[in-house]
């Protein structure tokens, strides 16, 4: 018996493998002409590249700067073909696995705002955070993940015997994009600790609630920590399909699957079998629309790129509200970057970076929730999805100026 056990502990051990990337590099492509395109295209379906910018090679377009990841066997493939093209690159990372190893410095085993979590690390702290000021903060599990990890919902705001106007706020929806998560626990961390002491901040957790989900992939963020940095979409398994996961954030009901999203399960843009087919997704789905006549303002945050969008991205048409919602846009993107000088460009999705269906702030905005934004914070892809713990800080820092003032602007404007 005992040996059968020991048996199963190595089998575990061996599927736990930690993809490694020595050796492997992030180029940046700088196409110009329409076979540049071309043969990005076809290097991408002759062999692995991982896309970092745009998020597939169907996206790619001229003039638009793509970001890849190539493994470190077809390196030479690559750059024979870039010589032959002549097309305009440069390395952005030489080594991979030696910006990950270099990403996170020797860390405190414990929640600090300045690291990257870890998945048990933020439960703890979701935990603790909660029962830390019963007049402030609250926690709902409005669900469980694929995996079976609780989906904890937080909300900040003033108690109330009615019901107050919210924004609703997620991080994490793409496992990799690590600066995600660490936004929404600094947004937590700075609301209860200026509460009293920042007007802003009182006034408007005095009359509205802010409802903030750490961490939306919660499978694929821990999957990044144990197994793979690179991994992007949920853990969601179907059988017949020997590939993983969906892209969360192509899943939802607005436009969906139509243009800029993948049908293939293997793909880093698939859209999932169907609309909500990611218990993740359906679980947030269902709390907003459950939440609907409250619900003022939806916020998602993802990484890298430096944009503040809004709808639409499944479509070229401006939405009702286009002025309106770019004004508040480059009003935020202003107060941004009068802290660090960090540029923001803002617009809507489709014609800022490219078109993509099946979004979450499409889908809430086609819901009626108007004010509905996506943050593409730090870098411009020095680092990409692997940015340096000592820029958290100033990150979150800028970050919180922007999201405090649409909240601010919707705040104002509920009446």
């Amino acid at each position: 018996n005992m040996k059968i056990l020991v048996l199963f502990g190595l089998v575990a051990v061996a599927l736990a493998e930690v993809t490694r990337f020595e050796g492997e590099k992030v180029f940046r492509l700088k196409p110009v002409l329409d076979e540049h395109v071309t043969l990005i295209k076809e290097l991408a379906d002759s062999i692995q590249v991982d896309f970092w910018r745009p998020d597939s090679a169907d996206l790619v377009t001229i003039d638009i700067d793509v970001d890849i990841h190539v493994p470190a066997m077809y390196l030479d493939l690559v750059y024979t073909r870039l010589q032959q093209s002549d097309m305009e690159h440069e390395v952005l990372i030489e080594d991979l696995q030696e910006a990950i190893d270099g990403q996170s410095g020797p860390s405190p085993r414990a929640h600090s705002y300045t690291k990257y979590n870890t998945w048990n690390e933020i439960q703890d702290w979701i935990a603790s955070i909660s029962s830390s000021n019963p007049n402030l903060i609250s926690k709902q599990v409005i669900g469980n993940t694929y995996e079976g990890r609780p989906m904890n919902l937080l909300k900040i705001g003033k108690k109330s015997s009615s019901t107050k106007p919210a924004i609703f706020m997620d991080c994490g929806i793409h496992a990799r994009e690590w600066i995600s998560p660490a936004f929404c626990q600094w947004f937590v961390k700075e609301a209860l600790s200026t509460y009293g002491k920042d007007s802003q901040m009182t006034s408007l957790l005095n009359q509205m609630d802010v409802y903030v989900l750490p961490v939306f992939n919660i499978d694929g963020y821990d999957y990044t920590h144990k197994s793979n940095r690179m991994w992007r979409k949920t853990r969601s398994r179907r059988s017949g399909s020997g590939c993983v996961g969906a892209d969360p954030n192509r899943n939802w009901n607005a436009g969906w699957c139509t243009i800029g999203a993948s049908s293939n399960p293997c793909s880093d843009t698939f859209c999932g079998y169907t609309p909500e087919s990611e218990i993740e997704v359906k679980n947030v789905a269902d709390f907003i629309r459950r939440n609907k006549s409250a619900i003022k303002a939806y916020i998602t945050v993802h990484s890298y790129s430096q944009l503040l969008l809004f709808p639409y991205s499944y479509t070229y048409e401006l939405s009702a509200h286009h002025s309106e919602l770019l004004k508040v846009a480059e009003g935020a993107s202003a107060a941004l970057r009068s802290l660090y000088g960090t540029r923001y460009t803002s617009g809507p999705g489709a014609a800022t970076i490219y078109p993509a269906a099946g979004g979450s702030d499409d889908w809430a905005y086609d819901l009626g929730v108007k004010y509905s934004y996506t943050f593409e914070l730090r870098d411009t892809g020095r680092y990409g999805f692997l940015l340096p713990e000592s820029q958290i800080k100033p990150t979150c820092e800028e970050t919180m100026l922007a999201v405090k003032y649409i909240a601010a602007y919707v705040q104002k404007n509920l009446y």
